[in-house]
């Protein structure tokens, strides 16, 4: 079987239950559709784990990129003992005000130069977007949705912000053959229906249940059979 989630937001527990709930296994596949750290209290610990699967496929949500750029940074002061720059700092600043406290606390606790290269590394291989066949219809995975979307646009000609920042409107289409579905994360559907569940409208499934708050879940697409789980 292959299943979505999104916005785990370090939410380990959460994570983890929802792989048992799901039955997940070597024989199926996982795609997280991005921001998979920050906010929650143990986003290495959910890292760690993805990266120890060869089944599960890391999609980057805004949060990533800013680890991906910030991280490096991070480590190569750690490696200089401990001297960060202004500049460094002000974005240091910017992301621990974005939820980013628990990333750089577990990053910085790693004592393991490796381990943290090998963090690095993952993060860096995180796609822009996938989109997989599933008998006639066509999924395609992106972190917030197709921003400035044209019809004849390229994929590949989306930009960073486009991709990881843009919020679309539930009801409106992007593309008029109805076998093409998009799935986004990003936008919790708390703030469109107030209710922590996925919400499909007009060929766009919405999938971040606001893992990370008071009210929200962790949520789960089965693919294949349209099977929805909560955590």
């Amino acid at each position: 079987m292959t299943y979505v989630m999104s916005d785990i937001h370090g939410k380990y527990e959460k994570y983890a239950e929802m792989l048992k709930k799901i039955e997940f296994s070597k024989d199926d596949e996982l795609i997280v559709v991005g921001d998979i750290v920050d906010r929650g209290e143990k986003p290495i610990e959910v890292l760690r784990d993805m990266m120890s699967r060869e089944n599960v496929t890391p999609i980057i949500g805004n949060h990533d990129l800013v680890a991906l750029t910030v991280l490096p940074q991070l480590n190569e002061a750690i490696l200089n003992g401990g001297e960060i720059d202004e500049k460094l700092k002000k974005t240091l600043n910017i992301w621990l005000d974005d939820g980013g406290k628990t990333t750089v606390n577990g990053f910085c606790g790693i004592s393991s130069d490796n381990e943290r290269r090998e963090i690095l590394d993952y993060l860096d291989e995180f796609l822009p977007y996938e989109a997989i066949d599933i008998e006639e219809k066509t999924f395609v995975m992106v972190h917030a949705g197709l921003g400035n979307f044209r019809p004849d646009k390229k994929f590949r000609e989306y930009t960073e912000e486009e991709l990881l920042f843009s919020r679309p409107e539930p009801n409106e289409r992007y593309f008029e053959n109805e076998d093409i579905i998009v799935i986004v994360g990003h936008t919790p559907t708390l703030t469109i229906t107030g209710k922590a569940e996925i919400l499909k409208s007009e060929g766009k499934i919405f999938i971040d249940c606001g893992a990370c708050y008071p009210s929200g879940r962790l949520a789960c697409l089965c693919l294949e059979t349209m099977e929805e789980f909560y955590v």
